[in-house]
């Protein structure tokens, strides 16, 4: 199998996946569709290199991150689209599902990549600090802090939420 067709067989298992990831840290379907083509061709020009990692799917959603990064920090991500956009339905309470993007809309950009990585990709304390460069104690304290920001925020739905 050619280094093409494994990028094509690793794009098309697990592009669903990133561009979850990505909407749940832009809270935006196009945007989040963009952050993914832009990880997934930074993928493939290092696709050489990225196919002898341990983790293929860790290493291509450390890319993802570092792009929906770089994109918050140029100026014309605070551009916004004129219009209505419709999300996907979904099967089980999408109010909640709304309320709970909402909260994490509120939290910064690097709080809401911990809490995202911690609690949605079920990744580790140390996989997180690594995948952010960030000491394995600034993942901690940072995760305290914004879950009880996330409790603030979502006490009137928290019994229907985690009820």
């Amino acid at each position: 199998m050619t280094d093409d067709e494994q990028f094509a067989e690793f794009a098309n298992a697990h592009a669903e996946r990133l561009r979850t990831t990505a909407f749940m840290l832009c809270r935006d379907w196009h945007l989040a569709q963009d952050l993914t083509q832009n990880a997934l061709t930074k993928l493939f020009l290092s696709w050489r290199r990225a196919s002898q990692s341990d983790n293929l799917v860790a290493y291509a959603q450390k890319i993802l991150l570092r792009v929906f990064l770089d994109h918050r920090r140029r100026r014309s991500s605070s551009e916004s689209a004129s219009g209505m956009l419709l999300e996907p339905a979904y099967r089980e309470s999408p109010e909640l599902r709304l309320t709970m993007l909402d909260a994490l809309g509120c939290l910064p950009e690097r709080d809401r990549a911990i809490v995202i990585l911690r609690y949605f990709e079920d990744y580790s304390v140390d996989r997180v600090a690594d995948v952010l460069e960030l000491p394995v104690s600034v993942v901690k304290s940072q995760t305290r802090r914004s879950l009880a920001k996330l409790r603030e925020l979502l006490a009137e739905e928290q019994l229907a939420l985690f009820g």
